[in-house]
């Protein structure tokens, strides 16, 4: 790919990936990965309340054109972020290689193919 992409992880409390996916399409990501996780709890909590709090999470993984992460994080932020339900934090890593993602409808087939011919 001649794109550079980047890797949008956002972690947020179960149930509302929702809230992420719904931000990241406003801001021109065009969709994601959900996984389940585990948060490994606060010690402070436990030690408080003598209990072991594990609350569930959910991760979202979104790739996008490196062009509009910027707006994609401070869509996540804002639609998910700490200070919603979702409480969630998001950040970018760079995507060095990415295959399997379906190009851009706005590029020709054929300047697709001279692509593949020529590689």
């Amino acid at each position: 790919m001649n794109k550079p992409f980047v890797a949008i992880i956002s972690i947020v409390n179960r149930g509302y990936t929702d809230l992420v996916m719904e931000a990241a399409k406003q801001a021109g990501a065009r969709g994601g990965t959900v996984l389940t996780g585990r948060g490994s709890g606060n010690k402070e909590a436990e030690a408080f309340f003598g209990i072991t709090v594990t609350p569930e999470k959910e991760i979202v993984l979104i790739l996008v054109p490196k062009a509009i992460s910027d707006a994609v994080l401070s869509a996540i932020n804002d639609g998910a972020g700490m200070n919603t339900k979702g409480m969630g934090i998001a950040f970018s890593l760079p995507v060095s290689d990415l295959v399997g993602i379906a190009q851009e409808e706005d590029e020709p087939k054929e300047e697709k193919a001279n692509e593949r011919e020529t590689a």
